[in-house]
């Protein structure tokens, strides 16, 4: 069960609930028919509110979450547990991989659901289409790591052929290409060519400020893995967005 900011300040408990028990299930499963690899996929939201950065595999368990999203992460938190567990008590070859902001063909653009960047894109095809401003909830000044779901999908194959840890990795862009929420809105507009108001409205919450990621151990594994650009990845999101309107999630 995953959601943008504002469904997971409604619905902790939910989040709480409903993961702990997907997961469960899914590595008892894993266990009881004798799957020989599950990677999970956790997320950097997981990682400690007052944390130092750039934070790194070590950190996921050395304090509480944001009160944002706290039902998710102690969920998510719960797999890295679960696969140190199965492994030591059974050999199992689990492990999880922790993506930054993922976006691309096929995501969840619903309004209300789904994340940053998909959200902002069916708000300016909204706007566009209506000849109204673009309203963007925050004051737009957070900064996130934002990875295509193409270069994300590589990578997860790598993961499940190759990489033979137990503990977490993190896939992350460079730490050099984080992006500030102002300036992805300002990446979509341009991608949808849209020429109206963009208003910030700074009455809505934030949320955590940065979540800065370091990706020195992936480097280690694949120095010379190349992401794509930023600006080509969103505009290649929203002209599928565009293309796809009528059938897309939201």
């Amino acid at each position: 069960m995953v959601g943008g900011l504002f469904r997971n300040l409604k619905y902790n408990l939910d989040f709480l609930r409903k993961n702990i028990h997907i997961n469960d299930n899914v590595l008892h499963c894993s266990f009881k028919h004798g799957v020989e690899k599950v990677v999970s996929c956790l997320s950097t939201c997981i990682f400690p509110d007052k944390t130092t950065y750039p934070i790194n595999e070590t950190m996921i368990h050395n304090g509480p979450p944001h009160d944002s999203n706290y039902g998710y992460s102690y969920a998510k938190r719960l797999i890295d547990i679960q696969n140190r567990a199965y492994h030591d008590q059974h050999g199992c070859n689990y492990t999880s991989v922790i993506p930054t902001n993922v976006f691309g063909p096929h995501d969840n653009f619903n309004l209300e659901d789904g994340h940053v960047l998909p959200g902002l894109i069916h708000k300016t095809y909204e706007a566009k289409k209506n000849g109204t401003p673009l309203v963007i909830w925050g004051s737009g000044k957070p900064l996130r790591q934002f990875i295509y779901s193409y270069d994300l999908a590589k990578l997860i194959i790598w993961v499940m052929r190759e990489y033979k840890e137990i503990s977490p990795i993190i896939l992350s862009v460079d730490e050099e290409q984080e992006v500030s929420i102002k300036d992805a809105a300002l990446t979509i507009a341009e991608a949808f060519d849209f020429k109206g108001e963009v208003i910030f409205d700074t009455t809505k919450s934030d949320g955590q400020y940065k979540k800065t990621a370091s990706n020195e151990k992936l480097r280690k594994y694949k120095p010379d893995f190349v992401f794509t650009p930023f600006k080509e990845a969103v505009k290649n999101t929203v002209d599928w967005f565009i293309s796809n309107y009528e059938t897309a999630r939201k």
